[in-house]
């Protein structure tokens, strides 16, 4: 009985282990292998990545402060899709800012990235209001998502 009672207690001592492991606010996501081997491969200094699932895509997190500073996407059979990497808002091309100003009321952007998708294309992204605002390499706006 006692070695039932020690088993019980020491399974549900490793559940609540795992559970606590997890980040507040995020969910248990199972990242299939091929997503992890193609994060590795591409990004070998990758560390301390979190993953979310984001339209039936992968995404993997890590660096910086908020341990959001690059931002990668892949597709659930490992392809990689673009990469994000975190800037500060003055490194946007003028032309994004002038945009900001233009269509949005109280203009303020809380983040700013350089986007770099599969074909080695450039694009920009600023959130404002909780929206990504999309812009070529030439700081031309593409799309608000």
């Amino acid at each position: 009985m006692k070695k039932i009672i020690s088993a019980v207690a020491i399974l549900l001592a490793s559940t609540a282990f795992v559970f606590s492991q997890q980040h507040e606010g995020h969910k248990h996501i199972v990242v299939p292998r091929m997503v992890k081997t193609s994060l590795y491969k591409k990004y070998p200094a990758a560390k301390r990545v979190t993953w979310e699932k984001e339209n039936g895509n992968y995404e993997a997190n890590w660096g910086g402060k908020s341990g959001e500073a690059n931002s990668v996407q892949f597709k659930p059979d490992g392809t990689f899709i673009e990469i994000v990497k975190e800037i500060p808002v003055n490194q946007l091309p003028e032309l994004v800012i002038v945009y900001i100003n233009k269509h949005y009321k109280e203009p303020k952007i809380t983040e700013a990235g350089k986007v770099t998708d599969a074909q080695g294309n450039l694009f920009y992204e600023a959130e404002v209001k909780g929206r990504d605002v999309i812009f070529d390499k030439d700081g031309k706006f593409v799309k608000a998502e």
